[in-house]
């Protein structure tokens, strides 16, 4: 009962902050959209990371290092090639244009006809397999830990989940749709305090049941490598070729992601968030991560389902009171990327459909309640999915479910990558073309994986996004910007952190391999 309680109180601190946060009225679409773009570096990288984590880390991937062990930890680590990129190269560009997204700098470089595309794409894939699996997560994870105290509301597992998934989306696209971004933002600091609290709390508690650190190495030696052989069927190394590829979609052409950038107070203060955030990287792949590993160690292949890794530590080793801390922790990760997400669908919705298409004269107040409309309509998009990924899951719950939402996510991703490069590095490109690669990437993917079903998906969406560039620029016959001189830090310090945050990379892909 005392971890309920801690929970309720966690919810109410939520509510109470986001509408406070919300001022009551919204006067202006750049407040509600983009905070007035006066975020500072710090609620950037923070609100950033804490968009990142979601449940699906907590579990899915906690759940695939029980499997695969530290090579799990590259998804997390290598992000920092995709924020590394996004920092120098994209955001440079994007606040250069003062656009409130990503979609308006697409039109700028590829016309109209491929930017509408683009952000249909994106409204798509947020509304559907990015909500859907967050609110799923969440859910999953509330019932595996609390569900005896939740049995009034079922005594069918499954029912229990569906319940859940649909109070926690209906929670947070309530104080979404009151306070746009600036509530998404101070809500985010707050979730991010306690995701990280919650999550040392289980990787220490974890380590000391092993018996330390040093047991990692003695225990589970097969566990503690960072690359695995080209030959492994789920994260053999070669994986990294597709990752580096979708890790630029994720941080450098991500609404959810980038629209935080985009709100800075400056490109200094938009770069140091983003590297910030990526230096916090770190200590999230450790806090995912090494729990996994850890309970491999204790019980071996005796976890019949591998996302219970981090309910079975919670149920099992920490006392009451303090298991309704964690589920609060896994409840912040949730609601910081619904939130997040719900945001960046209103605004690409009021941006660059309802206003550009559907009422080009709206004035501020239109624009602002198109954006909340869109809120509610993919709230209803994302229960369905939620119930979809419910029903996917215990029809194969032995596997490690987050690469089964990876390759649901890679279809459209794959496409977006193609895009975006073309926008960044191609001199004058034939939109036709362009517009021709990015939709020819689906039926790509298809065929690819139809002729060669054993081929990961890490590098299938690596073929994928090579042959869609290649098309684009060969069919465009067009040259390419100098990537030297794509690159722009806001002064010396940035180029130099950003200097040292990429070494570290190296020096972590060496010392682990």
């Amino acid at each position: 009962m005392l971890d309920l309680i801690i929970v309720l109180c966690y919810f109410g601190l939520i509510l109470m902050l986001a509408l406070r946060s919300s001022g009551g009225k919204v006067q202006s679409s750049e407040a509600y959209f983009l905070s007035n773009r006066n975020l500072k570096w710090y609620s950037i990288a923070l609100s950033t990371v804490a968009t990142n984590i979601n449940g699906y880390q907590f579990l899915g991937m906690m759940g695939s290092a029980y499997l695969y062990g530290l090579a799990q930890a590259s998804l997390e680590i290598n992000a920092i090639q995709g924020i590394l990129l996004g920092a120098l190269i994209f955001i440079p560009f994007y606040l250069k244009e003062k656009i409130t997204t990503i979609t308006e700098f697409i039109q700028l470089k590829l016309g109209k006809k491929i930017a509408l595309f683009y952000s249909l794409a994106n409204i798509g894939l947020f509304a559907t397999v990015t909500l859907g699996a967050a609110l799923f997560w969440g859910a999953y994870a509330a019932d595996v830990v609390f569900g005896e105290q939740l049995s009034f509301i079922s005594d069918n597992r499954i029912y229990r989940i569906g319940v859940l998934i649909l109070f926690l989306g209906l929670f947070s696209a309530f104080y979404t749709y009151l306070g746009g971004l600036s509530a998404v933002v101070r809500t985010d600091i707050l979730q991010f305090s306690i995701l990280l609290t919650g999550g040392i709390i289980v990787c220490v508690v974890a380590v000391q049941e092993l018996g330390g650190w040093q047991q990692l190495y003695i225990k589970t030696p097969e566990k503690m490598h960072l690359h695995l052989d080209a030959s492994h069927p789920t994260l053999p190394w070669t994986h990294m070729l597709g990752l580096f590829f979708l890790n630029i979609n994720y941080w450098c052409a991500n609404q959810t992601i980038i629209q935080r950038a985009l709100a800075a107070k400056s490109l200094k203060h938009a770069q140091a968030g983003f590297m910030i955030g990526g230096t916090i990287k770190y200590l999230m792949a450790v806090v995912i991560v090494i729990p996994g590993i850890v309970l491999y160690g204790i019980l071996g292949d005796g976890l019949g389902e591998p996302d219970l890794a981090f309910p079975y530590l919670v149920k099992t080793y920490l006392p009451v009171g303090v298991q309704g801390i964690i589920l609060c922790s896994l409840f912040a990760s949730l609601m910081s990327t619904v939130d997040s997400t719900f945001n960046s669908i209103a605004t690409l919705w009021s941006v660059d459909i309802y206003s550009s298409y559907i009422n080009k004269k709206a004035d501020d107040a239109a624009k602002i309640q198109a954006g909340r409309n869109a809120i509610l309509m993919s709230l209803c998009t994302a229960l369905l999915m939620g119930f979809v990924l419910l029903y996917l899951k215990f029809e194969n719950p032995t596997s490690a479910f987050t690469h089964t939402l990876n390759e649901l996510r890679y279809f459209i991703n794959c496409g977006i990558v193609v895009l975006i490069l073309s926008a960044i590095l191609l001199l004058k490109p034939k939109h036709k073309v362009i517009l021709t690669a990015f939709i020819l990437t689906v039926p790509l993917n298809i065929l690819i994986k139809v002729i060669f079903p054993d081929l990961n998906y890490f590098l299938r969406a690596f073929w994928i996004i090579f042959i869609g560039f290649a098309i684009g620029l060969l069919g465009s016959k067009a040259q390419m910007n100098p990537v030297k001189e794509l690159f722009q830090p806001a002064d010396s310090k940035i180029s130099v952190w950003a200097v040292l945050l990429a070494l570290s990379l190296v020096l972590c892909h060496v010392l682990f391999s």
